[in-house]
């Protein structure tokens, strides 16, 4: 029975076969395409079995245009498992496909279809395995060759397949489940499931599988009245034109495109139109330039009869002379003379306006420098010309000048005048509040607090060293006495201050500049060195924690401690921060906009101001009064009391002051003189003996200058009231 079925399926195989029209390959074309074989290898398929499926992929492909732009071919085996035999990117030549079919081993299990189907959706039409963009609409075609019943499920695979626009064939051979090939399939059913008794007839349908794969060319078929040429597309064709030419409404017949209304053609003047292309032309009078698009008056200049001095303009018939730059044509309009640029009157030079080609430039006196604007001039020497009002010297420089003062003294913000003292050298640390009252707007306010007492000392490598530490809930080290040596650097550190918010550990804060900010590690200077300790605390509130233990350690290691207070700082906390007296080692203001008020108090605390003519003196015995520092220069004779007692001397004539020595007291005075200093001490009285100690210390002051400290020990029972007179060659006398 079964060889009567088998007779009457290939008698109705061959006579599809003969009814199916004849093309020729010269009519038959196929265009691009991704083509992938799932082949089911499982063991039911017999070696030699397997070797027609091997003839019927090689066939099918022999039929198709095989390349990287046409079509391309992946294989897929499968059997309980999924290989993937080649990409669709793995070859582009008919060769190289058909010897890697002929080459691979089938893998001789079970029958898992559906799971091959949903490989090739996932996988082998990807971009990466090689498959185009949907976008190009590039045909997705899968052929599946299965000689069972799929041991898995494959309507729901399949359907996904075909959603992602594959189109499959179903092929299935000797015991293939009909049903199943059906679900597979893409539709119609009829186009695209095929099935015969064995493997010797599946290499028939190759011929078939071309006649799907292939279109007839229609402009070898038909009489498609294209001008110029025919394009066949599957089961159609279209008519192109030659390059110049558009295709007319009727879709066959073509007309000239006038390229010079595409309006890109770039001609000054005229455009020619031609097939394809276009040429530019010029009006007349003009004539075409070499750039073959824009024209230029045809040059009556070129004759050499014109006449002009310097320059021969043509124009659309006729030409005219013209001058250089810088030049003005004469009334015979063919000469040319020089502009004079002074003539015209608006030069605004000061003093002479020199003309010159193209312009003019301002020149001044003898003795006198042009400035930057180019018009105005300023004598070279400005101190003897002008009314500088120097206090002490005027320094002339290139149209400018500048003041200065004695050495030893600081040019004050006028630019003019001369304080009368100096910082001298100091250790200063400033301890911020940065807790979350101050808020971010007025702690903007305190570091210019800082910035404006910072501006009034004397910032160098071996003057005053300057550290910063914020504090709130914690301590943070802003910088230490030893990272910045300018005024500028610390001022640039502290805009750059981030506000730390939250709370206030006063306690640790002093704890913290006790144990690290005055320590040598962070640059405080060695206490052999005598550099005096500062540190100056700014808070606006109580403090979370006790502040006692570590003031007072504070003092007691000998640094000077200053307390600045705002809105709800508490009194009775800035007084046990402050140093003795704490009138003036204490500040406090109610709001944050009148601290800079604050920070000139405390500059004058740190450098007091001089003070003229006879001196009332409290009693020595004060902790406070117990020294004094003087200072003399080569010019001037200035003194600067650490304290209220000491004479106060100011001008280079001799002058005396009454001064009381405590009972077994020692004064020291700090002596800065140009070059090298001298002392003569000269006393009266027996009862009064003053030792002196010379080279107790020299510090380096500058160029030129060098800082030597004297101390005067006075011993005396029953201490008198003595004269001490500074005179005009710098020498001291206690009479």
């Amino acid at each position: 029975m079964k060889l009567l079925y088998l007779s009457m399926l290939l008698l109705v195989f061959l006579t599809r076969l003969e009814a199916r029209p004849q093309i020729t390959e010269k009519k038959c074309k196929t265009g691009p395409m991704d083509l992938v074989f799932i082949i089911d290898s499982s063991r039911s398929v017999r070696p030699f079995e397997f070797e027609s499926v091997r003839k019927f992929m090689i066939d099918i492909i022999n039929s198709l245009d095989i390349g990287p732009t046409l079509t391309r071919v992946g294989v897929v085996q499968y059997s309980s498992q999924v290989q993937n035999v080649f990409s669709l990117k793995t070859f582009s030549k008919k060769s190289d496909i058909e010897k890697a079919i002929n080459e691979f081993v089938p893998l001789a299990q079970g029958t898992m279809t559906g799971l091959a189907i949903q490989y090739a959706t996932n996988v082998a039409f990807t971009i990466e395995e090689g498959a185009r963009p949907l976008s190009q609409r590039i045909p997705r075609v899968a052929i599946i060759v299965t000689d069972g019943r799929p041991q898995d499920r494959v309507t729901d695979v399949a359907a996904q397949a075909r959603d992602a626009g594959i189109e499959i064939y179903a092929v299935g051979v000797q015991r293939a489940d009909v049903t199943s090939l059906r679900a597979m399939a893409s539709p119609p059913l009829d186009d695209h499931v095929f099935h015969v008794e064995s493997f010797d007839l599946i290499q028939h349908f190759a011929i078939q599988f071309q006649d799907k794969l292939c279109d007839v060319d229609m402009c070898t078929e038909m009489d498609h009245g294209c001008q110029h040429t025919c394009v066949s597309v599957p089961s159609s064709y279209y008519c192109e034109c030659n390059p110049g030419y558009k295709l007319n409404a009727d879709g066959k017949t073509c007309s000239v495109i006038n390229m010079c209304l595409q309006g890109n053609h770039g001609c000054e003047q005229l455009c020619v139109s031609s097939p394809g292309s276009y040429s530019c032309a010029c009006s007349s009078g003009y004539q075409l330039n070499n750039d073959k698009k824009t024209c230029s008056i045809i040059d009556l200049c070129a004759k050499g009869n014109h006449g002009c001095e310097q320059l021969c303009i043509s124009s659309l018939g006729s030409y005219s002379c013209a001058c250089h730059t810088g030049y003005q044509l004469n009334n015979d309009k063919k000469t040319c003379t020089m502009i004079n640029y002074c003539s015209y009157g608006n030069h605004s030079c000061q003093h002479e306006c020199v003309s010159i080609l193209n312009g003019y430039y301002c020149r001044c006196n003898e003795g006198y420098t042009l400035q930057s604007d180019g018009k105005t001039c300023l004598a070279n020497d400005m101190c003897n010309v002008l009314d500088h009002g120097c206090q002490f010297k005027c320094v002339s420089t290139p149209g400018s000048y500048h003041c200065i003062c004695p050495e030893g003294q600081d040019l004050q913000a006028d630019g003019k005048t001369c304080n009368k003292c100096s910082t001298g050298n100091i250790d200063l640390v400033f301890v911020i509040d940065g807790s979350k009252s101050v808020r971010p707007h007025n702690f903007e306010l305190v570091k210019q607090f800082v910035i404006k007492i910072v501006e009034n000392l004397d910032i160098s490598a071996h003057g005053t060293h300057v550290g910063l530490v914020q504090y709130s809930s914690r301590v943070r080290t802003e910088f230490p006495l030893s990272q910045f040596k300018t005024a500028n650097d610390i001022k640039n550190a502290v805009k750059n201050i981030q506000y730390m918010e939250k709370g206030t550990m006063t306690g640790l804060a002093l704890k913290h500049m006790v144990e690290h900010s005055f320590s040598e590690e962070e640059g405080a200077r060695h206490p052999s060195k005598n550099i005096p300790r500062i540190g100056l605390v700014f808070t606006d509130g109580r403090s979370q924690d006790d502040i006692s233990e570590w003031a007072k350690k504070a003092k007691e290691a000998g640094i000077t401690m200053y307390a600045v207070g705002v809105g709800k700082a508490v009194e009775d906390e800035l007084n046990e921060i402050a140093s003795e007296p704490v009138s003036k080692h204490s500040f406090y203001t109610a709001d944050f906009g009148t601290i800079n008020l604050i920070a000139e108090d405390f500059k004058l605390n740190i450098c007091p101001e001089e003070i003229k003519g006879e001196t009332e003196f409290k009693n020595p015995c004060d902790c406070e009064h117990l020294a004094s520092v003087w200072v003399l220069e080569t010019r001037n004779v200035i003194t600067a009391p650490s304290s209220s007692v000491g004479p106060l001397v100011g001008s280079t004539t001799d002058s005396s002051v009454q001064l009381k020595y405590p009972q077994m007291s020692a004064l020291l005075l700090d002596f800065t003189l140009a070059g090298s200093p001298s002392l003569s001490l000269n006393m009266t009285g027996a009862e009064l003996r003053l030792v002196l100690s010379t080279n107790l210390s020299i510090i380096d002051w500058g160029p030129g200058f060098i800082h030597n400290l004297f101390r005067i020990s006075v011993e005396d029972e029953d201490a008198p009231t003595r004269p001490a007179i500074i005179d005009s060659q710098n020498s001291l006398q206690i009479m």
